[in-house]
């Protein structure tokens, strides 16, 4: 990582360090397509343990293990419950339509999760003329909602609710760990309730690429076929399978630095005059800080490629609205200077 850069793009920019890349080099490699890569049958059993499900399969990434788990679940031409700011249903390029076949409902998710009212309305009727829904979709945390940790007890209650309606549920765990970090809490708190959950490893775990699919044996078998369509069966994937076990053993407990750096952050944003958005009372800031401009000013495009020359790098996600991440790798020196040097393209423009 160039030491002069401050990527606030994504979790995503984290490099493996040193530990990493050498269980990278040293691991046991063998074909995977055959069940014969040992790292892979490694990693695929400790994520299966760790978030409390009987089973697990190494994805690419996380678009894959979400597209794979609506193949798995769902027939074409069923329905399922999406929020309408999740990243299933807006940043997946539509795949949950154009390769799964599925229409999506989509609920508010302003908050971080649907409501459980919302997902109870939302069903139809069993009826000839309406697509019948078969799944519902949660995202933790949720992204484009600021990231923020929602309470385990509306999340068990939106559970709750799809139960009622005799929907699997599938959780986008992508950023999972975060949301058990903050709230100190084991993460099967959040994932042995649920029928399937894909979480990365290539975003604040470190991991240079990868996601995981866990769930039950049956529902795994089935994966393995939908993945096999979507060309995701790999070969000597122990080494990428290497540095996932490595970041499931070492790097979780980190992502609590992350959550700190993030809230410097917003406080430095906000004491310096941004408009950071709050935390609303009941939930826990992990490590997006998400910011909206003033009218007059730059906008978000605008104080991107103003702040890139200085070496301090984010993502404009609506015209006068921009995300920043904070990651492994990042230190607290850095996430001042970065701030700081947004505040004066900011304030000054």
């Amino acid at each position: 990582m160039n030491l002069n850069i401050v990527d606030f793009r994504s979790d995503t920019v984290t490099c493996p360090d040193g530990g990493m890349r050498k269980a990278i080099f040293e691991a046991s490699v063998g074909d995977s397509g055959y069940g014969d890569d040992p790292s892979i049958n490694e990693l695929e059993s400790l994520a299966a343990d760790i978030v409390g499900q009987e089973a697990a399969i190494f994805v690419p990434s996380g678009v894959m293990g979400n597209i794979t788990a609506l193949g798995s679940h769902c027939r074409r031409g069923e329905a399922v419950l999406v929020g309408d700011k999740s990243h299933i249903y807006r940043y997946e390029g539509g795949g949950l339509s154009a390769i799964a076949g599925l229409l999506p409902y989509a609920l508010d998710d302003s908050s971080g999760l649907p409501s459980p009212e919302s997902v109870l309305n939302s069903c139809p009727e069993v009826n000839v003329h309406f697509a019948q829904t078969s799944l519902l979709c949660l995202e933790v945390t949720h992204n484009d909602r600021g990231g923020l940790a929602q309470p385990l007890s509306d999340f068990k209650a939106v559970v709750e609710a799809g139960r009622e309606k005799g929907l699997a549920i599938h959780l986008d765990g992508a950023r999972v760990f975060n949301s058990a970090v903050a709230w100190g809490v084991d993460v099967k708190e959040y994932t042995s309730s649920v029928d399937s959950v894909q979480f990365c490893l290539s975003k604040g775990l470190g991991a240079p690429m990868g996601a995981m699919l866990c769930g039950s044996e049956e529902f795994i078998s089935r994966a393995r076929f939908e993945r096999k369509r979507l060309g995701g069966e790999l070969r000597q994937a122990g080494f990428m399978a290497a540095a996932g076990i490595y970041a499931l053993k070492n790097n979780i407990p980190k992502l609590l630095e992350d959550h700190e750096n993030g809230q410097v952050l917003a406080d430095t944003l906000a004491q310096g005059g941004l408009i950071v958005e709050p935390v609303p009372q009941g939930t826990r800031r992990t490590n997006m800080v998400y910011v909206n401009l003033a009218e007059k000013g730059p906008s978000s495009s605008e104080l991107a490629a103003s702040c890139k020359p200085k070496g301090v790098l984010f993502n404009d996600m609506e015209p006068r609205r921009f995300r920043l991440v904070t990651h492994l790798g990042m230190d607290r020196e850095e996430v001042i200077r970065g701030a700081n040097c947004i505040l004066r393209e900011a304030l000054t423009a």
